[in-house]
């Protein structure tokens, strides 16, 4: 259940709210080249993963299927947050295929309200992998109601796109960390270099 009370207090520069850790866990089980494995490869490694995560449940019974619709899921919320980076490969025809995915996910696994004297929460009704499903959309809603929504982004240097919550005081972060950014800055330097020959023979 992912907590949307009115009138909560605003979480400390050091703390991340449970609904933005709820989506940064989900979309950081990619395979990015670097080191990192796919924790959604299969329904062996998807319930593995599940039974981690608290906000799940525990262990849940999930099949390879499961782990197919987990990571169309996980893809169309990435697209999401490098679009927030201004990745430009990102925009246009490919975020619009990911909002139409996530209108479509969002029908299938649709939200309950519960109210109660200190506000009101959104929660899955379905139970087992629905409500994994259910629980990843009401932690997205809950935080696209805020001013964090902006600020979660995927790192624009490929093939990393890790997921972070942007701390910069403008909100013009672009990289998960420094060294992102240095191979970023780095690539385009060598492109600039191999470019400086031709230009010169003109």
């Amino acid at each position: 259940m992912i907590n949307a009370a009115a009138g909560s207090p605003e979480p400390s520069p050091g703390t991340v709210p449970p609904a933005v850790q709820t989506v940064l866990a989900f979309v950081n089980t990619r395979a990015d080249g670097s080191g990192r494995e796919e924790l959604f490869a299969d329904g062996s490694s998807f319930g593995v993963w599940l039974a981690e995560r608290d906000e799940f449940d525990g262990e849940t019974v999930v099949t390879d299927a499961d782990a197919a619709v987990a990571r169309e899921l996980r893809d169309a919320l990435v697209t999401v947050l490098l679009a927030h980076s201004g990745d430009e490969d990102s925009l246009g025809e490919p975020l619009l295929r990911a909002e139409r995915h996530l209108r479509r996910v969002g029908s299938l696994y649709p939200l309950a309200t519960v109210v109660t004297a200190g506000g009101a929460e959104l929660a899955s009704p379905q139970t087992g992998v629905p409500y994994v499903f259910g629980t990843v959309l009401a932690a997205v809603t809950t935080i696209a109601q805020t001013s964090d929504w902006r600020r979660i982004k995927a790192c624009r240097n490929p093939p990393c796109h890790f997921g972070f919550l942007d701390r910069t005081r403008n909100g013009a972060g672009l990289y998960c960390s420094t060294n992102c950014g240095s191979q970023v800055s780095m690539r385009k330097h060598r492109r600039r270099q191999q470019h400086r020959p031709h230009l010169e023979e003109k």
